[in-house]
């Protein structure tokens, strides 16, 4: 049996392209998923770059929903027909301390999707039958794409955050993941929201989406208006890839203040340590999500809690995809639909 699948290609220079591939046969506690959907994300991008180790004809992806068309011996969870996700979390060891403790992606060999295992960004995809999440009914297998990565990762950063109902939560970052942190902080956490970015469209989208207060941080200084408007936040996530962005983050809480890192820029951010110490301040980093986070976060998807901006689009177009997210061109989060193959936008 064949597939088709968005491999990093051999020169790891940022580009992907199309490849047709055999699909091996299953092992002991692995089902076969036939992919529906698979959302395109920042840290593709990264791993097509080589950003963290060379993976030369790797196939992408850790935002894929897809029905189980067959399972191996040991499969106790999931049946034929399941819908289930692919997501950053492919496979822990399941014995460690963070394993055994509800901190699984803290696991020190951890497998994920479309870096260290074949992902979801293909037509099928092999998967570790315990790490797949089940899909629930009613909720849209496009908008779960996105749920698997962007939503569980801002959910989660969100609960790491510690934000009450009613306290100021600062959202840096209004793209694919932040747009999702605003609905959830104001939708599931009733938190009051105020997204920064530096794209005035990506800033009318989140007020849309709930956020109390937008800044654009490239026309004034977001910390300054926060903390003259609010007080300060009590809380701030950065889901941005910039440098700016964790230190504004920083001066924007107001004291016992806590800063939630999730994006992935490549420079250091610069933190006062007197300030971390006589305001209290905490920082601390959150990666994507457990299984039992997922469950969660597609439960507020399925109850319409929480809307993803999905755009599908063909196989083919996954090189051009690429490029745009290098542009940041990108509004919400892209999706490549494992059906079409007509050529055509929807």
């Amino acid at each position: 049996m064949k597939m088709r699948a968005v491999v990093v290609n051999q020169a790891v220079e940022g580009d992907v392209e199309v490849v047709e591939r055999d699909i091996r046969p299953l092992e002991f506690g692995e089902a076969l998923v036939e992919v529906e959907y698979c959302g395109v994300c920042h840290t593709d991008l990264h791993v097509a770059a080589g950003d963290y180790g060379e993976k030369p004809g790797r196939v992408l992806g850790h935002e894929g929903i897809g029905l189980v068309t067959q399972v191996a011996d040991g499969v106790k969870n999931l049946k034929i027909g399941d819908r289930v996700s692919i997501a950053w979390l492919f496979k822990g060891c399941g014995s460690c301390e963070y394993c055994n403790t509800g901190r699984e992606t803290l696991c020190r060999s951890v497998l994920n999707a479309g870096y260290t295992a074949d992902g979801g960004m293909a037509t099928h995809c092999i998967v570790d039958a315990d790490y797949a999440v089940k899909v629930p009914d009613g909720l849209d297998p496009a908008q779960a794409s996105s749920i698997t990565c962007a939503g569980v990762t801002t959910y989660k950063g969100v609960k790491v955050s510690g934000v009450r109902p009613g306290q100021w939560l600062a959202m840096y970052g209004a793209g694919g993941l932040g747009n999702l942190g605003v609905q959830y902080a104001k939708k599931v956490f009733g938190a009051h929201v105020i997204a920064i970015d530096i794209n005035d469209g990506k800033l009318a989208f989140a007020k849309e989406m709930g956020a109390d207060i937008v800044i654009n941080a490239a026309k004034e200084d977001a910390a300054k208006v926060i903390q003259e408007k609010t007080g300060g936040a009590h809380a701030a996530v950065v889901t941005a890839v910039s440098k700016a962005a964790f230190n504004s983050a920083v001066d924007c809480v107001r004291a016992g203040g806590r800063v939630v890192a999730i994006g992935l820029p490549p420079e250091s951010m610069d933190l006062s340590i007197p300030r971390i110490v006589l305001d209290g301040i905490e920082v601390v980093g959150s990666l994507v999500g457990t299984r039992k986070d997922l469950e969660e976060a597609f439960q507020f998807g399925a109850e319409g809690l929480v809307v993803p901006l999905v755009q599908k689009r063909p196989i083919e177009d996954a090189p051009a995809i690429f490029q745009e997210m290098r542009e940041g061109k990108i509004t919400g989060r892209m999706v490549i639909d494992m059906k079409c193959a007509c050529g055509h936008n929807h």
